[in-house]
């Protein structure tokens, strides 16, 4: 293996690491949480049970990982590459707000807010990974799905716990 690929090795696994460690500090807010304080909230009946959120995160930071690589190995002296990989970092921080707010916090209605804005961010995300590498803006689809569904679930545990 040459230096060239040792390199884009090293950046793959630093992308899913990052976007793992982000995931991990999310569920030291979110574990505690759980069957405590969230297991008392009223849920609509379409939650999914508990257990189904890790591997479904796990497996969406990994294919966030892979983008983010996708997009990094087009080279940081690319503008649009540094611009796209600045947005995923934004998303990423808002990303592990919203465990804070929502389970560290104990506050739905933040929580709220914050996956608002998540999924505001995840969209230009997208777009401008598009704009660099189409298979790494195409990863984030199943991400944005997510979003979009717990996004409705948090609204709904919203407006049943008022």
């Amino acid at each position: 293996m040459g230096n060239s690929s040792i390199a884009q090795v090293l950046k793959l696994l630093i992308s899913v690491g990052v976007c793992q460690l982000a995931g991990f500090i999310g569920s030291l807010f979110t574990s505690p949480a759980v069957p405590t304080w969230y297991a008392t909230l009223k849920k609509p009946s379409f939650t999914p049970p508990s257990w189904v959120f890790a591997p479904a995160w796990i497996t969406l930071y990994v294919l966030m990982g892979i983008s983010l690589f996708l997009v990094w190995r087009e080279g940081l002296s690319e503008r649009n590459v540094k611009a796209a990989m600045g947005i995923f970092l934004v998303q990423l921080v808002l990303n592990t707000s919203w465990s804070i707010a929502f389970f560290g916090f104990r506050s739905t209605v933040a929580g709220l807010i914050v996956i608002v804005l998540l999924w505001i961010c995840i969209l230009f995300t997208m777009y401008s990974f598009l704009k660099v590498s189409v298979p790494a803006g195409l990863m984030l689809i199943p991400y944005i799905l997510w979003v979009s569904f717990a996004a409705i679930l948090n609204t709904s545990i919203v407006l049943l716990n008022r």
